[in-house]
């Protein structure tokens, strides 16, 4: 792998983690919804699935 793929790579991982936690914090700010961890375990499994196959290639 290039230096250049690898560094895609990593921004790609802070940016799922910062939605991720985006993600967790709304849905912390309203707990009456949804369990917030859930929420940003759901996230991250998303965006893992759309972001890995462009990754890969």
């Amino acid at each position: 792998m290039s230096s250049s793929a690898l560094l895609i790579a990593l921004l790609l991982v802070l940016v799922v983690a910062l939605v991720a936690g985006q993600v967790t914090y709304v849905a912390y700010r309203h707990p009456a919804t949804v369990q917030p961890m859930l929420v940003g375990l759901a996230a991250v499994t998303v965006l893992a699935a759309v972001v890995m196959p462009v990754v890969v290639r």
